[in-house]
């Protein structure tokens, strides 16, 4: 489980293909800020641009890890297989952690598509275009999450072509995470918020017809 609060910015420095056809998937090799695996092992779970990943292999001293993801996880996300690519960083939530944004579990929903991307005042209006089958998800105030980044739904709109939500970012987030690197276009991972999924199931059986004894 994550809470969608970045702990760190790495970045993609070499992809290896695990196979020779698409069935396949890659390898990933990742450097990390300064001091940013010292309390990882083999094993552990690390969100990249929200997608929960295991560490495969470990460099401490050269900043940098491993992770294989598998062909099916490179059709459902976005943004994790291209060389130099800035990536959100957040390792797994431990029992005594803060949660400082919302329940996360590294699951991508759904790709998403930027529609707007800009300054406005001191802080930034970020718009994303999410695909219509997540829209019943998504609500005023509700949350998100967009590339592993926790963030707060200000504007909801349901047009022909999906559900666009529109999310201030303060300069702290778009410092702080990769945000800073989108641009209209840019493909983005979604997840939307656990609690909304269970609502749906509990409200789904409850309005199913009874069976007869």
């Amino acid at each position: 489980m994550f809470t969608g609060i970045i702990t760190g910015v790495g970045r993609i420095v070499a992809v290896h293909d695990l196979g020779s056809s698409l069935q396949y998937g890659k390898r990933l090799t990742l450097e990390t800020p300064a001091g940013y695996l010292d309390d990882v092992g083999l094993g552990d779970s690390i969100a990249l641009n929200g997608a929960c990943m295991t560490v495969t292999t470990l460099e401490t001293a050269q900043r940098r890890f491993t992770i294989d993801i598998s062909a099916e996880s490179l059709a459902r996300t976005a943004g994790l297989a291209q060389p130099e690519t800035p990536i959100n960083l957040e390792k797994a939530l431990r029992a005594h952690d803060r949660l400082g944004g919302h329940i996360v579990s590294g699951h991508v929903d759904g790709i998403g598509h930027v529609s707007h991307f800009a300054q406005v005042g001191e802080s930034w209006e970020l718009r994303v275009m999410a695909p219509a089958a997540l829209g019943k998800y998504l609500a005023y105030k509700g949350s998100i999450t967009v590339n592993g980044v926790s963030l707060t739904v200000n504007d909801v709109k349901d047009t022909p072509s999906g559900c666009e939500v529109s999310i201030n970012l303060i300069p702290h987030t778009v410092q702080n995470t990769a945000l800073h690197a989108l641009a209209p276009g840019v493909a983005v991972n979604l997840e939307i918020d656990l609690i909304a999924r269970y609502v749906e199931r509990m409200l789904g059986d409850a309005l199913l017809p009874k069976a007869t004894p």
